[in-house]
């Protein structure tokens, strides 16, 4: 699950929550909690049901701020990196670390 635009909401362990990502690995639910937390949200991680226990392990994060919506976040440069530096989706995706400005690359 990526930058979708659609507002996901619904409950982990009785907490309303919105999702902020699902299926995810255990380094991208870590990468996104400690941003968001970062961040002054509250961060709720649920392990999925594996199918058999060959699969891998998979996490759905989510954050208890039911108007949270990364995509408005992101795009709108609301969350900040750790060295205070505006969230850009190539960060958010862990692309790269550079937080420039614009949105897409252009070539010069």
């Amino acid at each position: 699950m990526s930058l979708g635009g659609k507002h996901l909401f619904g409950d982990i362990e009785g907490q309303r929550v919105t999702f902020v990502e699902k299926k995810v690995t255990e380094d991208r639910s870590a990468f996104l909690k400690k941003l968001l937390e970062h961040n002054g949200f509250e961060v709720l991680i649920q392990e999925d049901k594996r199918a058999s226990e060959e699969d891998p392990q998979l996490y759905t994060v989510a954050v208890t701020d039911m108007v949270f919506n990364p995509t408005i976040w992101v795009y709108q440069r609301k969350l900040l990196t750790f060295d205070g530096r505006k969230v850009t989706p190539d960060y958010w995706n862990q692309r790269t670390e550079e937080t420039q400005p614009q949105y897409w690359r252009t070539k010069l």
